[in-house]
């Protein structure tokens, strides 16, 4: 376990009095031009344009159901149900979201740590990475509530104390994504542009903003204009498909109100050389199954 410096020099600040706009300070693609890996050349300059990268077949279909079924198992599992790091909905207490999968499951730490995932991580960030932060978000149908639009950037900068936009994320379908049930959303290009949101962090603000985001939120005059500049992508797909996105993506998603579940794996990997500081705008830190402080590399 490494124990966090104090703060940095903030580069992006937010949750002040008023809400800002400033141009993104940090590279998208940090690896240098060149280096090989499991991303095509164009496939890492399509990244760096929109922010985002999408795979049809990222794990194959034996392999969705195998992490399907370990999926399942933890959804139904009492003690998950009650452990503090399964985020519950607030009206049918079934739950929404469980953190720290990567260190519940060995199943998943093995997806974490496969080359397929874990080295374009690694690519995209040029250098070694660790989990920032792992979690299944789990849409069953009829009612499962969204996630209002964000730059998860804003979050971990504010709340977590990471300095620098060098974070990427992966979501790995475990059920098919439709265009209905809830799919992810990105605004392409928003990526270059942060975001400061207005409003103070209030104390364990995360217990209330898992379940319905408040402080952090973008006002609908931010969102109109980087929605008219740069356009909204809804993302579908097979079970087995993924897409990766920058840290600062604009992105969210709408309820489920369909019969068809949607189940997603999220993973979060931040460069070793960008780990968390002190917060940059929250009274305290969130809990580490939230935003990790074991700084140790995915091998």
């Amino acid at each position: 376990m490494t124990t966090a410096p104090e703060r940095t020099a903030d580069l992006y600040p937010t949750r002040g009095a008023t809400e800002v706009l400033i141009d993104r300070k940090d590279p998208v693609v940090w690896s240098e031009p060149g280096t090989t890996g499991p991303i095509a050349a164009d496939e890492l300059a399509g990244f760096e344009r929109d922010g985002f990268l999408a795979i049809e077949q990222l794990i194959a279909p034996d392999e969705v159901e195998v992490y399907h079924a370990e999926l399942e198992r933890l959804m139904n599992d009492p003690a998950m149900r009650a452990d503090e790091r399964s985020i519950v909905e607030p009206q049918s207490q079934d739950i929404r979201t469980l953190f720290e999968v990567h260190k519940i499951s060995e199943l998943f730490a093995k997806l974490a740590a496969d080359p397929r995932v874990v080295g374009r991580a690694r690519q995209i960030l040029g250098s070694d990475v660790y989990v920032h932060q792992s979690r299944i978000n789990v849409k069953p149908g009829f009612g499962a509530t969204g996630f209002y639009w964000h730059s998860d950037f804003e979050t971990w900068h504010a709340e977590d104390g990471l300095p620098n936009m060098r974070t990427v994320s992966v979501s790995i379908a475990l059920t098919r994504n439709y265009d209905t049930n809830g799919g992810l959303m990105i605004m392409p290009g928003s990526h270059r542009t942060f975001l400061g949101c207005a409003g103070a962090t209030p104390k364990d603000n995360y217990k209330k903003s898992l379940q319905m985001q408040d402080a952090g939120t973008p006002s609908d005059e931010a969102l109109t204009k980087l929605a008219s500049e740069y356009g909204i992508r809804l993302f579908t797909g097979e079970a087995g498909s993924a897409t990766w996105f920058d840290c600062n993506a604009m992105h969210g998603s709408g309820d489920n109100i369909t019969p068809y579940p949607r189940s997603n794996f999220f993973l979060v990997f931040n460069s070793v050389e960008n780990t968390a500081v002190e917060p940059f705008a929250a009274p305290i830190r969130r809990p580490e199954f939230i935003g990790a402080r074991d700084f140790t590399p995915v091998k």
